[in-house]
């Protein structure tokens, strides 16, 4: 049994499901999860609070997700963790990736998503309603791409490498249309197409919000670009789901499911049984 403790300090959208990537059906027997969140508090004493929690759990590997992790908040739960000699992977999105660099000295695995886009989060846009519409369009990019498959195969394989006793090899891992695309599955070179296209505007996504909320101070002039962020995001999504329904008309959407021993079993049509 291995138990997995995931660290949440603040909000990107692989944040929401991480957890539940691994373990989908709770059909499991071999990993215990649990979570710790500050939610959407990203500053040093919130994090460190949650880190503190996390360290009291007994566990062989943890996950530490944040936007940008080189802030204060996310620097201090690897602080905190590293304390307890553990396994530590951080997941971030873009702009993050400098701090990855450095990650690897420090013995601590990365995963860097840059199709996992920053919000538009300024008071005069954003709203609990809008944020939610957001972060759904950001699900189905990241799961349609395979982003989300290569996320829990990565964390099953260094699972699995401390199940045997192993000392884990902690992944270095940037999530790009390349690497994300060779993990889809996707057999259409039209659905394929859609799916690259779909990465790519998620990924801009974040340039048009990064400027908004950082760069342009007059309301007048950010708001239009805060709203046009979104809808990129939107037209994303659905450039996903297009993808997502030629492979469901060919019938070879792929399914990789876990079983209860944690091992993977894969289907390609629908009716299939999962190859052992």
């Amino acid at each position: 049994m291995v138990t997995v403790t995931i660290v949440k300090v603040g909000y990107i959208g692989t944040t929401t499901l991480i957890d539940a990537l691994l373990d989908e059906r709770s059909a499991r027997s071999d990993i215990k999860i649990r979570v710790i969140s500050s939610s959407v508090q990203m500053g040093e004493e919130d994090a460190g609070d949650a880190a503190r929690i996390a360290a009291s759990v007994p566990s062989d590997l943890y996950i530490a997700i944040s936007p940008n992790v080189s802030l204060p908040g996310p620097t201090k739960v690897r602080e905190v963790l590293k304390a307890t000699g553990k396994p530590i992977i951080v997941i971030g999105d873009e702009p993050s990736r400098k701090a990855a660099k450095g990650l690897a000295e420090e013995g601590i695995g990365s995963i860097v998503i840059y199709g996992d886009p920053m919000i538009s989060a300024k008071a005069p846009f954003l709203d609990p309603v809008e944020m939610a519409l957001f972060n759904s369009d950001v699900l189905r990019v990241l799961a349609v791409t395979g982003v989300f498959r290569l996320v829990h195969t990565t964390l099953d394989r260094v699972i699995e490498e401390i199940k045997a006793g192993q000392k884990p090899q902690l992944p270095q891992l940037i999530i790009n249309k390349t690497a994300a695309l060779a993990a889809s599955d996707i057999k259409n070179p039209y659905a394929y197409a859609k799916a690259m296209a779909a990465y790519e505007a998620s990924k801009e996504v974040a340039s048009l919000s990064t400027e908004a909320v950082f760069k342009i101070e007059d309301k007048n002039e950010a708001i239009p670009v805060l709203a046009a962020a979104h809808e990129l995001m939107r037209m994303a999504a659905k450039l996903a789901d297009e993808a997502r329904e030629i492979e469901k008309g060919n019938d070879t959407a792929v399914r990789l499911a876990h079983f209860k021993k944690g091992d993977l079993r894969r289907r390609v049509r629908l009716f299939d049984e999962p190859e052992k």
